[in-house]
């Protein structure tokens, strides 16, 4: 007989690995998809009345006054037309990245085309169903226009993003390039 203690058998319920969550589990992603979910609610809350031309302008009168920057009601009307274009323009680049984020989400930091399009599309999608809702809207008019611009927006915040990943990639290179020359460097000199 033997006096060593019996080995329980191994069934595979009581591993002692951690379990991995899946990606789309993982408190980082579920989080990016509740704020990527809630930006579009935003852009419909300011597609209402609420925030219609004569609240904005309203606001952008009282932010102009406070800065002590008084203009002549033509100028006025540019600024605020500006104002609101830029306004979709922003709104939009930053649903895009926060798409973009979403569909890819083991390696944002890394330029993937795919997600890149599909982002450039959905919010290209939301803007022409944004427009349409606000057709319905007493005091707000939809615009093709508009649409136009939401997605340029998008569009260009997938060109910033790319050309941000290439800029990072490349500094990386040179600054692993420049680390493996001062090794050969020092390796060189103690011999």
């Amino acid at each position: 007989m033997s006096s060593s203690p019996r080995k329980r058998p191994t069934t595979g319920l009581t591993d002692s690995q951690p379990r991995v969550r899946p990606v789309y589990l993982q408190p980082r992603v579920v989080l990016v998809w509740v704020v990527t979910a809630t930006w579009p609610a935003s852009i419909s809350v300011l597609s209402t009345k609420a925030y219609g031309g004569s609240v904005t302008g309203w606001l952008l009168a009282q932010i102009l006054a406070a800065l002590h920057f008084h203009l002549n009601p033509h100028t006025f009307a540019i600024v605020h037309f500006v104002t609101r274009k830029l306004a979709h323009l922003t709104e939009y680049a930053i649903f895009s990245l926060l798409l973009y984020h979403s569909f890819e989400p083991r390696h944002p930091q890394d330029w993937n085309a795919r997600s890149a399009f599909g982002a450039l599309v959905v919010a290209g999608l939301f803007s022409l169903v944004d427009e349409y809702h606000q057709s319905f809207v007493p005091g707000r008019t939809s615009s093709l226009m508009d649409c136009g611009i939401d997605t340029v927006g998008a569009l260009l915040a997938m060109a910033a993003y790319y050309a941000g990943t290439r800029l990072y990639a490349s500094k990386s290179k040179r600054a692993a390039v420049n680390e493996s020359r001062d090794e050969n460097k020092k390796g060189a000199a103690g011999e």
